[in-house]
């Protein structure tokens, strides 16, 4: 191990922050002017990591970069629904058209924001990376809330989804 290398840290370079920032809007910047290309930011995505005190990096084999992300670092775009009732499956598309199935593996979280906002909703595309659920989506979501199942501990005032054999809590129906 060379002499500047602790145990447990990565055997490449942390060249310290990139000038890149992920707006709340999934839009991503490069010295504060957009990324318009697509493939590129598709790249930029697929070496994206979140270490566990929350920061986002670009890891490549050779070297790692800090970046900003305002909220998360992708947006849930549209929703695909199949079947209905507890047999039903909810895919999401984000804004990088990558399908994301809502299930165990790729959970719902509700976060409440502000009064004026209201929850936000979003679904965990990978490991420590989360998409945002836009707000049309969202409602598409509402639209299918049913009543959850009651169990012992549990208000009977939840609501939530069903997808691929598993309830989702969207909120109270308070």
């Amino acid at each position: 191990m060379p002499a500047d290398q602790s145990p447990g840290t990565s055997q490449f370079p942390s060249v310290g922050d990139f000038a890149i920032r992920i707006a709340r809007d999934g839009t991503w910047f490069h010295e504060g002017a957009p990324i318009a290309r697509k493939p590129l930011v598709k790249l930029f995505a697929s070496v994206l990591r979140r270490d566990a005190q929350g920061n986002y990096w670009l890891q490549t084999p050779v070297e790692k970069g800090r970046i900003s992300v305002d909220d998360v670092p992708f947006v849930a775009v549209e929703l695909s629904v199949m079947g209905a009732g507890e047999d039903q499956r909810l895919s999401f598309r984000t804004n990088l058209d990558d399908w994301v199935d809502l299930s165990a593996e790729h959970p719902l979280r509700v976060a409440e924001g502000r009064e004026s906002e209201g929850p936000s909703p979003y679904i965990l595309v990978r490991e420590g990376l989360e998409a945002r659920i836009l707000r049309p989506v969202y409602y598409q979501l509402a639209e299918l809330a049913a009543p959850a199942p009651i169990a012992p501990g549990q208000p009977a005032s939840q609501l939530g989804i069903w997808s691929n054999g598993m309830f989702f809590v969207l909120g109270s129906a308070v």
